[in-house]
Formats: structure tokens, C-alpha cells, sequence
């Protein structure tokens, strides 16, 4: 049973606004419908579909030798398989990966070493400075409902339980009017991970990501990217809020984010953005090493 995701908005266009710029120049982006959508390896023949089949079985058989045979049908099997999930691949959108078969193998060799259970917080690091996260100073709400959906790798994307545009809109200028009131420790432009998308970045970071970057919003699906404490990391799946990301696995193979990447899910109300917003302050506390409040935006 596929799941589709509809929403208003071009996953192709890149962010309105330049790195570190001021965010007055930016312009809320076009509204494109946009369809995210895995699809299950559906394989349905009519009644002259099967006798052929069956011909070229029985013919196959006579002619090859077994196991040849069988060679034959296990690589059509495969080349099915193969040409399906690329397809899904890229209907998740644009990403950190390119939408190209070579990118398309590259997350396959990486699956192999993901993340089996992202809902299972980070194992404690005694090394980590410092020891606490921030969120234990005011802990979050449960979030309501069951989790979304959440497929893929690079891009990883919800595919449910979608947030709303006007949500999106007032997130995106939450973080730009952060950037504006804190311009000489802040800055915006496009994810620095993902290549495409509002990111929010941190001009003097403490704990080291790619150029500081603190958060990132998607434009397909409006859930986030961002790096935490391993605390919040862990109170933040706890409570219902995001998971980690399935390349943050503790294995030998370097891995192209850090292991405190998280996703945290779209926010689907004013009172979840709100929360949201708070989740992206102790991102911004862990990168920084300062922590700086967020005024949200009004949702319209």
C-alpha cells in the first residue's frame, strides 16, 4: 500500500536566501504541488502475460541447464527489485545525495551500515563536554499521536502526519528574524548538508558540523535536520518528537554527519512549533555554546 504525501511546495528550489545574508531580502517560496510516495514492487500479469511466462519457463528449463535457469530468473527478479527502489529513491526529493543512479548506490552501501533502530537514544559518551544537554533545565511535552512515517536515508523524509504550510512559512521566519536580531553570532542560508533548504548556522561553533550548521528545514515535507546533546537527542525521541538519523550508527566507516544528527518532525500546529522552535534553541546551545532564545513567529 503506497503512502503519498502532497504538499505546496517546489522541493527543487533552492533557498531564497544566500548564506549569511540578510533575511529582509528573502521571499516565501513558490507553491508547487509536490508528490512524496514510496511505491511496494507490484508485479500483476493478465492472463496472456502468464502464458507467456510459463512458455518461456518451460523453454528456459529445456533449453538451459538448471542452473542457469535459475541465474536468469533470480537476475530479472533483481533488475525489477533494482528499478523500483531507485524510482522511490527519487521521489523523495532532493537531499544531501545526488538524485543520480551512482548517488542511488552510494546510499545503498551506506544502508549497509545504518542505524537499525533509530528510536534507541545515543549510548553514553563520558567524553562528551558538556556532560548535561539543555533541555533537562525545562523538558519537553509529549507530543501527541503516534510517530509519522519516516523513509530513506539521504534524504530521510517524513511521509506522513505532514506539517502545515502556514507552520512552514512561520518557521522559516523564525529562523530568519533570529539571524537578523543575532547577526553577529548567527547566520542563514542554504544547509550546508543538505544542499538544499533554509539552514540556520552558527558564525563562531563550538562543537564542530558542517560550517556550523545548527538546523535545516526541508521544503517538501517541513520536517528538520539539526544537531543536539546526546541528552536531548535521547529527550527529544523520548518524548516523541524526531529520531535519529539512520547514518549516525557507531561503526568504524566515517559517516557524512555527525552522531548527534537528528530529525525532528514537522510541527503541525502553532503549539508544536513552538516546541519545535525550543528544540532548535538547544541546537543552537550544543554548536554555539550559547544558549540564545528564538521569538516565533506568528502562524498566518
Amino acid at each position: 500500500m503506497s503512502t503519498t504525501l502532497t504538499q505546496a511546495e517546489a522541493s527543487t528550489a533552492p533557498s531564497t536566501v544566500d548564506f549569511f545574508t540578510s533575511p529582509k531580502q528573502s521571499v516565501d517560496p513558490p507553491v508547487i504541488n509536490v508528490t512524496i510516495r514510496q511505491d511496494p514492487l507490484i508485479v500483476t500479469l493478465d492472463g496472456p502475460s502468464i502464458s507467456a511466462v510459463t512458455v518461456l519457463l518451460i523453454v528456459g528449463i529445456n533449453l538451459l541447464q538448471p542452473l542457469a535457469a535459475a541465474l536468469v530468473i533470480g537476475l530479472a527478479t533483481g533488475i525489477l527489485f533494482v528499478h523500483n527502489d531507485y524510482h522511490n529513491y527519487l521521489k523523495l526529493g532532493p537531499g544531501g545525495t545526488p538524485a543520480t543512479f551512482p548517488g542511488y548506490i552510494r546510499i545503498n552501501w551506506l544502508k549497509l551500515w545504518a542505524c537499525r533502530d533509530p528510536l534507541r537514544p545515543l549510548p553514553a559518551d563520558p567524553d562528551v563536554e558538556p556532560v548535561a544537554g539543555v533541555l533537562r533545565k525545562k523538558p519537553l511535552p509529549y507530543r501527541c499521536g503516534p510517530r509519522p512515517r519516516v523513509v530513506g536515508i539521504a534524504p530521510q523524509r517524513q511521509v506522513s502526519q505532514f506539517g502545515s504550510r502556514a507552520c512552514y512559512l512561520a518557521l522559516r521566519r523564525t529562523l530568519e528574524e533570529h539571524s537578523a536580531a543575532n547577526a553577529d553570532q548567527v547566520g542563514v542560508g542554504t544547509s550546508c548538508f543538505e544542499k538544499h533548504g533554509l539552514g540556520l548556522f552558527a558564525l563562531y561553533p563550538f562543537n564542530k558540523t558542517c560550517q556550523g550548521e545548527i538546523c535545516h528545514v526541508h521544503d517538501s515535507d517541513h520536517s528538520l535536520h539539526m544537531n543536539l546533546h546526546p541528552d536531548d537527542v535521547k529527550e527529544v525521541i523520548e518524548k516523541g518528537w524526531g529520531e535519529r538519523h539512520p547514518l549516525t550508527s557507531q561503526c568504524l566507516l566515517k559517516m557524512p554527519v555527525p552522531k548527534q544528527f537528528t530529525m525532528v518532525y514537522a510541527p503541525r500546529s502553532p503549539d508544536e512549533l513552538k516546541v519545535v522552535c525550543q528544540i532548535i534553541e538547544a541546537a543552537g546551545w550544543w554548536v554555539s555554546a550559547k544558549e540564545r532564545k528564538l521569538d516565533v513567529a506568528p502562524v498566518v
